[in-house]
């Protein structure tokens, strides 16, 4: 702990000490727990802009570099050598799986894929014009119904237990809710795939023929996986941190997190590219939008370009456009609309003094959209591959929490503005 302080100057107050504390990474932090007991005084921060909600080995952001580690390593060198099994083990243990431990873990992930099958009747009591979002916050906050025979979290066992469950059943329950609003049967999981093919097998299959996996469209979603595994403190990994310290069961914090990630704002960005490229419709229209976007009187807006934490370029994105190129050559797609617009945009935004000056570069959504059209994957269910992949830090964030001797039930302050006490009168005389 840093033995530098930040002092206070209160007017009509004596000068209060806070220590100032250090990180691995990133920016120092002012340790202002006792403010409240030592001054009678609340911070205000909304968005929590400037406030760390907790400590964390987990995850680490640089915006300004573009750099994104989880447990220390670079994105990029995880994506390019590590399957999304090895990189949740990663999260979870704090160190990579050697080869034995990767394929134990992988062995018991494998034994945890189906689901209960009174859960599949779960699905009958949806419209089938429902969103996939809405059946997951659902099935995944009913999964505490079927296994609740491990819910001492204060053992690490049964913490294991759950998180190996609900990593396992997450690619089960996201085909199940695809095939549910397609009306298709129910695909099992096949224990002879790895993690990222049974899941397509299970989205993409029928009982009518043996579904056969492209491994370079297998690879490219499991990057995509691992691409958005974790992020730090965003707004879903704290909804379950803060739904968590209730003492909640995961999943019931897990379902919660997925409510989160559906906003617009959150997991349905990649949504919202795609449509607005659809929108823009021919490379020929680019110049007028890109105007459009520049004009502060114009309700457009250019969707997947800039970041509210990465003030350079997003590391995913990088990935992410090779992962692009990589699956729209395997399928014969390059001269496709869509990817062909894409670049164009990209091209004149990158170009522009207007974009440069504000440091708006494509981020991860400009291009994952496109990829998961190609992979067949409809834009309803682009959140739910989110949520897939985003459960592995979720999980990890909550048992960090959980196991923090430090952790307390969130409770945030206000700044209240409404009305100052006052009387009720009688009925008679209200006006």
């Amino acid at each position: 702990m840093s033995e530098r302080k930040a002092t206070l100057n209160i007017e009509g107050q004596g000068p209060v000490d806070f220590p100032i504390m250090s990180p691995t990474h990133g920016n120092d932090c002012i340790d202002i727990r006792t403010l409240g007991g030592k001054t009678g005084l609340f911070t205000y921060d909304s968005g929590f802009l400037s406030t760390a909600s907790c400590k964390s080995k987990i995850t680490f952001i640089d915006g300004d570099k573009g750099e994104l580690l989880y447990r220390g390593y670079p994105i990029e060198q995880l994506a390019e050598n590590c399957n999304f099994l090895e990189v949740a083990y990663l999260l979870k243990n704090g160190e990579l799986p050697n080869a034995s431990q990767k394929t134990a873990f992988e062995d018991t992930i494998k034994n945890h894929t189906m689901v209960h099958e009174q859960l599949a009747k779960f699905f009958s009591g949806f419209r089938r014009d429902a969103h996939p979002m809405a059946v997951m916050v659902g099935v995944v906050g009913a999964l505490s119904a079927f296994y609740h025979e491990a819910m001492d979290f204060s053992d690490a066992e049964h913490r294991s237990i759950s998180f190996n469950r609900i990593i396992a059943k997450m690619p089960t329950i996201v085909a199940m809710a695809y095939k549910y609003t397609t009306g298709q049967p129910f695909m099992y999981p096949r224990n002879d795939l790895d993690y990222t093919a049974n899941f397509m097998h299970m989205m993409f299959g029928t009982p009518c023929e043996t579904y056969k996996p492209n491994p370079v469209l297998v690879r490219a979603l499991d990057i995509i996986f691992t691409l958005h595994a974790d992020h730090e403190q965003n707004a879903s990994t704290s909804t379950v941190r803060l739904a968590g310290s209730s003492g909640a069961n995961p999943f019931a914090c897990i379902s919660a997190g997925i409510a989160c990630l559906w906003g617009p704002a959150h997991g349905g960005a990649n949504e919202a590219c795609l449509q607005m490229l659809e929108e823009i419709g021919d490379v020929s229209r680019v110049g007028e939008y890109i105007a459009r976007a520049k004009d502060k009187n114009d309700s457009f807006k250019l969707m997947g370009f800039g970041h509210r934490v990465y003030k350079n370029f997003d590391p995913r994105a990088k990935l992410m456009r090779q992962v692009c190129n990589d699956v729209l050559k395997e399928l014969g797609l390059e001269n496709d609309r869509l990817f062909k617009l894409a670049m164009e945009l990209e091209k004149i935004a990158l170009e522009d003094p207007y974009f440069v000056e504000k440091k708006l570069y494509p981020n991860v959504d400009f291009y994952s959209g496109i990829v998961q059209k190609a992979l067949g994957i409809p834009t309803s269910m682009f959140t739910c591959i989110f949520a897939l992949a985003r459960t592995v830090g979720w999980m990890t964030q909550w048992e960090e929490m959980i196991t923090d001797p430090e952790y307390k039930i969130g409770r945030p302050r206000q700044l209240y503005i409404g009305a100052a006490k006052r009387d009720v009168a009688p009925l008679a005389s209200r006006k």
